[in-house]
């Protein structure tokens, strides 16, 4: 008698208590465009939870990261720091603008910009730093407030991956002058698309809400500030849904449980392949001790590519989707296109091409961790 093959995604988003009947509620409310009930919500409970000076709501964690770099004003002639292992839309947010990025390697520890390596990169162009806290790890951010202080530059945080976690005792996103928070549904927290922006510089909070609504001035209409709104600034529309606003809700009221439960999976994959990782045939990225982490993505990294590709492909064919992460943008034909090359950034390159992300969601099952362990244990 054939076994039927067991198949794992790599993603599977899921429900983790109210969202339907929220959802209910949002269209009952007569008011599903945006910054209804439910957005309100949602930035409460973030600004309680993370001690977050202003949260707002936006499309994704890529106009999240617009808005950033909107209300800094980069622009033509300007240099942001980031790093090169990142999603492009850390980077597009400001080349979009005119901006020029400025590469850094990454640390080869947590694969987060190495802030050693900042200060070094910095010009009179110079105008801010982009940091992104890979797989819910915090970059060594005390490090990179100091030297942005001492050169006044901004520091913008892609916690696109980071919600929930926390460096010294500070959740990450409430550390730089203003972050990103991601709910695309291959997130912990997720309602298909969608994102927030922090804003910890009180002085950039009374225009991103002007920049959020088209460039009117309208939430101080709609407060009872202004008599009429009309057009002030430059903006766009970057409200979130009220129908995903509801969604979101549901899953924000649970984020402690999401990540207690990521948790477990996590530390059961760490156990189970600890035999490997013991006799070096792979290794997992750290976690240093100041940092707590949210769980996001468990992986591996290999001796070689060729190693990393044999396991992609068998998994796949075993029915498991496993993958790997970020091209090195510095590399790509954007990244040519800004004079570099090959070899500018070595660990980049070398992490990069050996790492694989193992299937991680909410509701992945201990049995399936089981089976993927032991396919991993044949095929290295």
């Amino acid at each position: 008698m054939e076994t039927r093959q067991i198949k794992i995604p790599f993603n599977k988003p899921s429900f983790a208590g109210k969202e339907l009947l929220y959802i209910r509620q949002a269209v009952a409310s007569g008011k599903i465009s945006g910054d209804g009930i439910f957005s309100q919500k949602c930035c409460q409970l973030m600004e309680n939870k993370f001690e977050a000076k202003k949260v707002m709501l936006t499309p994704s964690g890529t106009h999240a990261l617009d808005m950033a770099a909107l209300l800094l004003a980069l622009g033509q002639g300007d240099e942001v720091i980031v790093p090169s292992f990142t999603f492009t839309s850390t980077v597009n947010s400001f080349v979009l603008r005119g901006a020029k990025p400025v590469f850094v390697d990454i640390r080869a520890d947590t694969l987060n910009i190495d802030e050693k390596k900042i200060e070094e990169k910095i010009t009179r162009k110079t105008r801010a730093v982009f940091c992104t806290h890979y797989a819910g790890v915090g970059c060594e951010m005390d490090t990179i407030m100091i030297i942005a202080h001492k050169h006044r530059l901004a520091v913008v945080e892609d916690a696109a991956q980071a919600v929930n976690a926390t460096y010294n005792e500070r959740f990450l996103g409430t550390i730089g002058d203003l972050a990103a928070y991601s709910f695309h549904e291959t997130k912990n927290i997720n309602c298909g698309e969608g994102g927030a922006i922090i804003i910890q510089n009180r002085s950039l909070g009374k225009r991103a809400e002007i920049i959020r609504e088209k460039g009117t001035n309208r939430s101080q209409f709609f407060r009872g500030e202004v008599d009429k709104y009309t057009w002030v600034d430059i903006g766009s529309s970057y409200l979130l849904s009220e129908i995903a606003a509801a969604y979101l809700f549901a899953q924000l009221q649970k984020v402690d449980v999401i990540t207690n439960r990521r948790k477990k999976l996590f530390n059961y994959y760490q156990k189970l392949l600890s035999p490997l990782a013991k006799r070096g045939a792979l290794r997992f990225g750290a976690v240093p001790q100041n940092c707590t982490s949210n769980y996001h993505i468990i992986y591996a990294l290999f001796d070689s590519s060729k190693l990393r590709d044999k396991v992609i492909l068998g998994l796949r064919k075993k029915g498991i989707l496993s993958v790997f992460h970020y091209l090195p943008l510095h590399t790509s034909p954007m990244g040519k296109r800004f004079g570099y090359h090959k070899g500018d950034l070595p660990i980049t390159e070398d992490l990069s091409a050996k790492l694989l992300r193992l299937p991680m969601y909410n509701d992945l099952k201990i049995s399936e961790v089981e089976y993927i362990c032991k396919l991993l244990e044949k095929l290295v």
